[in-house]
């Protein structure tokens, strides 16, 4: 097992004349054993990020460091990682046996034995011992998937790269295979590189996130330092589900103006903005206090428009007096729903939650505060 490096790496295609920047300078820092989630929208970069460390795309500029070793140069199949893919990729001709041993079979001098006892150690390990002799046609979506990450596991690889390789799955047993992925890298405790665009399997799975937009990196951090202190407005509007609402507004005197309100700023936080003109303010939908109108600041007046009952917890879409049709804001409250569609009620958004960012850069001039201090590690209790 080792780290895992990446230095300023950059990608461009040629189009004919024109250069397309895939991926700009981007730089992380694996260390040995972590988990890391590239996670981004479709067509930031984060595919190509992993393919250009597994070996499968040439690197433009930069260094890829396995180890002690920069292996820019090196093949894919001698860097010592084993790539997961969506599509699961097993031969529908063999067996889950024989699938998992053909690794082995080409890239090692292991005796036939040898390789059938590590097929089986690693099929037990897995849960799919008694299914070593079906075909993959023969397997569940599920199943298959165990299938693909035994073949890769069974090389006992530096690195294992993984690129969405649950989206195939429904969405409840895409819920359990997160699970068993957590367990299974804890146990094995290999260096992974996990790509997604689904923002719960990156909150939930990895020991840190990289965000990725456009192919360029925009924070690198603990699940919950992105959600609690992103580091921009992509990272805010990204990471969270319901997203986190953004009012345009600029600075008068005292407060924030926005087209649907004024919000008081205290003297502490207006000294801190000084030179700041255009702002943006962001507030989670957990953090949007709702209760009846009444007088105090940073308190006004909205229409609910639709409630979505989830269960544990209310969606509840808002409408400021004046704003444009389906302009709306969202907060989440617990238990049954105390509102419906066409209510009038009182908002509040509380000083010490809301963010603000520069509104020509999108960089952050404040995050939430939070009533706790984070461990060591980044995490928070």
């Amino acid at each position: 097992m080792a780290g895992l490096e990446l230095d300023d790496v950059t990608k461009v295609y040629q189009d004919g004349e024109a250069s397309v920047m895939a991926v700009e300078d981007v730089s992380v820092d694996i260390p040995d054993g972590d988990f890391l989630v590239l996670v981004g929208p479709s067509g930031c970069g984060k595919s190509t990020t992993l393919r250009m460390i597994a070996g499968l795309e040439e690197v433009t500029d930069g260094e890829v460091r396995l180890g002690d070793r920069t292996v820019n140069d090196v093949s894919a199949q001698d860097r010592d990682i084993a790539m997961v893919f969506q599509s699961y990729a097993l031969y529908p001709h063999k067996s889950v046996r024989a699938n998992m041993a053909f690794g082995l079979e080409e890239s090692t001098d292991s005796s036939a034995a040898e390789i059938d006892e590590t097929v089986t150690e690693v099929a037990e390990l897995m849960g799919i011992d008694d299914l070593l002799d079906r075909k993959p046609d023969e397997l569940s979506g599920g199943q298959q998937q165990r299938v693909a990450l035994g073949r890769a596991i069974v090389r006992d690889p530096d690195v294992f790269l993984m690129d969405e390789p649950l989206s195939n799955l429904d969405a409840k047993l895409r819920a359990e295979m997160r699970t068993e992925l957590q367990h299974l890298q804890d146990q094995l405790g290999v260096t992974t590189v996990y790509v997604t665009h689904d923002q719960t399997e990156a909150m939930t799975m990895g020991d840190r996130i990289a965000v990725l937009d456009q192919g360029e990196l925009q924070q690198v951090g603990t699940p919950l330092e992105c959600y609690h202190e992103p580091n921009n407005l992509f990272v805010a509007g990204f990471i969270g589900e319901p997203s986190m609402n953004f009012f345009d507004g600029h600075l008068e005197e005292d407060a924030l103006v926005t087209d649907e309100f004024e919000y008081p700023l205290s003297t502490g936080l207006r000294t801190d903005l000084e030179g700041g003109a255009g702002l943006v303010l962001g507030i989670r939908p957990e953090d949007v206090r709702l209760g009846e109108r009444g007088a105090g600041d940073g308190r006004f007046a909205a229409t609910v428009s639709v409630v979505e009952p989830m269960g544990n917890e209310n969606i509840v879409h808002l409408q400021f007096d004046g704003a444009a049709d389906g302009d709306e804001f969202i907060a989440t409250t617990e238990g049954v729903p105390s509102v419906s569609g066409g209510d009038r009620v009182g908002v509040d958004f509380p000083e010490e939650s809301i963010h603000l960012f520069d509104g020509e850069t999108g960089m952050a001039m404040k995050n939430r505060q939070l009533a706790f201090t984070g461990a060591d590690d980044g995490t928070l209790p």
